[in-house]
């Protein structure tokens, strides 16, 4: 496990720490062509092999690093613009990939993943449905309420669909690690950013529409959580 921190800590200290915006505009321009590219890649196998520090690692450092570059340069030319986000995602998580298959062959560790099967299985379906489709179920519940747009809306595209997301997630793990009380917290933090937006709005329908959507979002995420924790078997 310790292999696998050390190899997460290299990657975070090149990816990031020692990787200047200038180097990512450079690669950007020329691709493979930039003389960054590979100076990035040497860094990684070099970062990676110090922090091991073990000899025998050399070899794996060697992989790692030629394994980084290939993934650096495969985003480096498919990636547009529009799609620069998603590559960003996809590049790290086939870094974290490689990081972990590298240390499973070094380590000789043997992962039995049917121990964890029941768990996973369980947890990542109240992930799934505690993001789009409970979106959906309470935007057509509460469709028949919803007020007229009489002034220009300034937020940002989808923002109240991806908040409503992320704080049903967040309740849902205040529930599986015990911590009841953040939830509270969370949603008088809401409350307060919200009241201004809706203060200045006087609009009383509106208010009400954005309550019953927040208590509604609370009240899945309670309820899915509760029933992940007793499917676990997690005392309350």
């Amino acid at each position: 496990m310790i292999i696998f921190v050390k190899l997460l800590l290299a990657h975070l200290i090149g990816d990031f720490l020692l990787q200047p915006t200038s180097w990512v505009e450079d690669k950007e321009k020329k691709k493979h062509k930039s003389l960054y590219l590979y100076l990035h890649t040497f860094l990684h196998g070099a970062i990676a092999w110090i922090l091991v520090g073990e000899k025998d690692f050399l070899w794996f450092a060697v992989l790692l690093a030629i394994s980084h570059g290939f993934i650096d340069f495969l985003k480096l030319y498919f990636q547009t613009k529009k799609t620069k986000r998603i590559w960003f995602s996809i590049d790290q998580v086939l870094h974290l990939i490689v990081i972990g298959l590298i240390t499973v062959i070094y380590t000789n560790l043997e992962v039995d993943l049917t121990i964890y099967s029941y768990y996973f299985w369980i947890v990542l379906t109240g992930v799934i449905l505690l993001t789009k489709p409970t979106s959906i179920i309470i935007k057509n519940i509460i469709s028949i309420w919803t007020p007229e747009n009489k002034t220009k809306d300034n937020s940002l595209q989808n923002a109240g669909n991806y908040i409503g997301i992320l704080e049903r997630l967040f309740v849902f793990c205040f529930i599986l690690t015990g911590h009841f009380e953040a939830i509270g917290f969370l949603l008088a933090a809401k409350s307060i950013f919200r009241f201004g937006d809706l203060k200045e709005a006087k609009d009383r329908k509106l208010t009400e529409y954005v309550l019953i959507g927040t208590l509604l979002s609370f009240g899945v995420a309670l309820l899915i959580g509760l029933l992940v924790q007793i499917s676990l078997g997690f005392p309350f």
